[in-house]
This record gives C-alpha cells, sequence and structure tokens, in this order.
C-alpha cells in the first residue's frame, strides 16, 4: 500500500473521526452532493456519512469531499411559480446596466459593475 494511499484510507474513522476513503473508492451508497443532484436527490438534513480524500501531489494537501448516504437522502424539492419568478427578477438585475439602464442579453461584468460602453466611454466604437 502506497503512502498516499494508505493516509487516505481510514475506514473506521480512527485517523479522521470519520470514516475516509482514497478518492473514486468510496463504497457503494454513498455520493457527494453533486452526484446526489444528478439523481435528483438532496442530503436532506443528514450528516455526512464519509469522506473521500485526495491528497495533492504539489502541495502535500488533501482535498476532501464529504459523502452522504443515498438511502437517507430526500428527493429535491421542486420549483414553485415564486421561485421561477424570482429567479427570472435576478437575471434580469444582472443583465441590466445600473448607468444607462440598458438591457443586455448576457451577464454585465461584475468587475466593471455596468456595461462596457459606461465604462469606458471614451474608446472609439470600431466599426466591423
Amino acid at each position: 500500500m502506497s503512502g498516499v494511499y494508505g493516509r487516505c484510507f481510514d475506514p473506521t474513522g480512527a485517523r479522521h473521526g470519520i470514516p475516509t476513503y482514497p478518492w473514486k473508492l468510496a463504497p457503494d451508497g454513498l455520493a457527494t452532493r453533486r452526484q446526489l443532484r444528478a439523481q435528483g436527490l438532496r442530503p436532506g438534513g443528514q450528516p455526512v456519512a464519509a469522506q473521500a480524500m485526495r491528497i495533492n501531489r504539489r502541495t502535500g494537501t488533501p482535498r476532501v469531499a464529504y459523502l452522504y448516504r443515498v438511502d437517507l437522502a430526500l428527493p429535491v424539492r421542486p420549483m414553485t411559480s415564486r421561485k421561477w419568478g424570482a429567479l427570472a427578477l435576478a437575471m434580469h438585475a444582472r443583465c441590466t446596466c445600473p448607468v444607462c439602464g440598458m438591457t443586455y442579453s448576457y451577464c454585465l461584468p461584475t468587475s466593471l459593475g455596468c456595461c462596457v460602453l459606461c465604462a469606458y466611454p471614451d474608446t472609439p466604437a470600431t466599426a466591423a
């Protein structure tokens, strides 16, 4: 057993406090949040059951993904009409320039805080 594998393999949880498995070698029945979401599930308030760990070769620091039990996961709550409306308003606000009030078909860059034309008014527009 390699040293990196040995540091990541702790199925009893004696070293890390919770059961720890090497990356991609967790037992069946455990899944990350993203894997649960892909199955249409959510953790539903259950505690973390285990973790998958990977050691970064360059820095030596571990990367951890928390695992949840699939049998205790709950289905994802459906979107209501109010949630869809709030999401549409939020996306509309991200596409509207606060300076000139123009609405674009893309999200404005947050680094500028406004549209490109308002951020750089002295730059001449190039004709294509």
